[in-house]
């Protein structure tokens, strides 16, 4: 094909340009960064910040900014910490200084040492730590899992290095000794017998992590279906739901929901008999069924701690036989204002007056299930701010709505797909956001 005469000559005359530009930068740049000959020395190593240049630093997180002080540390070509890289920028380095971030990775193999590399490959080594984290420990698959169950751990930084492997202590100084699998946020391991309820310590080469939760946690349960936790043993309201106990339960007795079709549209099935339970207190002289706040351990809890401290929690098994796929769980507390046994209604439901929490864990991959296990759901009572279309309430949540409680799968403002979920529960309770 021939060429375009008319292109040829406007590429010929931008070369040219661009040509003439590079002429003059390279005469109009004398300072021109070069790297510099010879060997770096660092003397100490300090924060970045001018005002505060008599802070020396031995060893500063990842992520971090450091200033490298010293001699020649133009000659710097490569850095690294441990073994990792660091990205070196010349606008921040100078004879005398050289500003760097600490590299995001974790070391693969810790020396703490930087290590200075020339252009022609000498090395300069100098003593400075890496520091990682301990492990955090936030959450954990299955708090009420029984000995011999495999369960994981969910955090970050659980390092597990050659020189010192990860180690897994429950309460009580009980050793885990089988440990299956791990990663950076994640370690999986074998419930020992012996364990005991309490918190879980994590420890690596960078320290020791203590959980943020307790495994096997009955500070504080309000339903465990059977009494064997000091929970009530049913609801108390027109749906005191479904209680069962066989050999799907986890801990014994605990709440069904499923027997009937959940149709796909938005609040198109109302399944209160099935997917429901109420508790709904008896003020006066039957201690019976009280305010659920006025209980010793919650009303201690709620003393200490206050709404934005507090959590719900429960255990959950959503068989993969009965995937859930329509309808959001309406976690439901009452004030008195709202109902009570001598005041039964549930008119309260579709209130948009009365704030709750919305769960849809089927929203966005269109199905959810708990792979036939049991799980632990957690679910802040800070985030008990919905309306039951899943808009925001605009009535704050507040320790006066703690005096009953109600779950119940119905609408949520999402639609779904036809389905004939079941959802097990158990072990309900409110317990400190650690």
């Amino acid at each position: 094909m021939k060429p375009n005469n008319k292109y040829v000559q406007w590429l010929y005359a931008v070369v040219i340009v661009v040509a003439g530009f590079s002429v003059i930068a390279c005469e109009d740049e004398p300072d021109k960064y070069e790297v510099a000959g010879g060997l770096p020395t660092v003397k100490y190593v300090r924060v970045p910040s001018p005002q505060a240049a008599d802070s020396l630093l031995t060893g500063a997180y990842m992520d971090n900014t450091i200033c490298l002080v010293g001699d020649n540390l133009r000659s710097i070509y490569e850095l690294y910490f441990n073994d990792q890289k660091a990205i070196l920028n010349t606008s921040y380095m100078t004879d005398h200084t050289v500003l760097v971030d600490v590299p995001e990775n974790i070391p693969a193999s810790v020396t703490n040492k930087i290590y200075m590399v020339t252009k022609s490959k000498d090395t300069v080594s100098y003593d400075f730590k890496v520091l990682v984290p301990s492990p955090q420990v936030n959450s954990m698959s299955c708090e009420f899992a029984k000995p011999g169950d495999k369960v994981t751990i969910y955090g970050d930084y659980l390092i597990d290095d050659p020189k010192e492997p990860l180690a897994i202590t429950m309460a009580g100084n009980v050793a885990v000794p089988e440990i299956t699998d791990i990663t950076k946020t994640a370690v999986s391991f074998i419930l020992p017998d012996n364990a005991p309820e309490g918190y879980i310590n994590i420890k690596s080469i960078y320290g020791t992590g203590r959980s943020k939760f307790q495994y096997h946690d009955t500070r504080n349960i309000l339903f465990d279906w059977d009494g064997s936790h000091g929970g009530l043993k049913t609801g108390h309201g027109w749906r005191n739901g479904v209680v069962k106990n066989d050999n799907l339960g986890i801990d014994g007795a605990y709440l069904y929901f499923g027997g009937v079709d959940i149709a796909a549209g938005i609040g198109a099935t109302w399944a209160e008999d099935n997917f429901c339970f109420n508790y709904w207190p008896e003020i006066g002289e039957n201690k019976e069924y009280p305010e659920l706040s006025s209980m010793p351990k919650f009303a201690e809890m709620i003393k200490q701690y206050g709404i934005d401290k507090l959590q719900l929690k429960f255990e959950l098994l959503v068989p993969s036989s009965n995937p859930w796929m329509s309808a959001a769980l309406q976690m439901m507390f009452t004030s008195n204002a709202d109902v009570t046994f001598s005041t039964a209604g549930n008119g309260y439901y579709g209130s948009a007056t009365l704030p709750r929490g919305l769960w849809i864990p089927w929203k966005d991959s269109g199905a959810y299930d708990t792979a036939d296990k049991w799980v632990t759901v957690s679910f802040k009572l800070s985030d008990f701010n919905k309306t039951n279309e899943g808009g925001v309430c605009a009535t704050n949540f507040s320790k006066d709505f703690l005096t009953g409680l109600t779950f119940f799968v119905w609408h949520g403002g999402v639609a779904g797909t036809d389905c004939s979920p079941v959802l097990c529960i158990d072990n309900i309770r409110v317990v400190p956001i650690e």
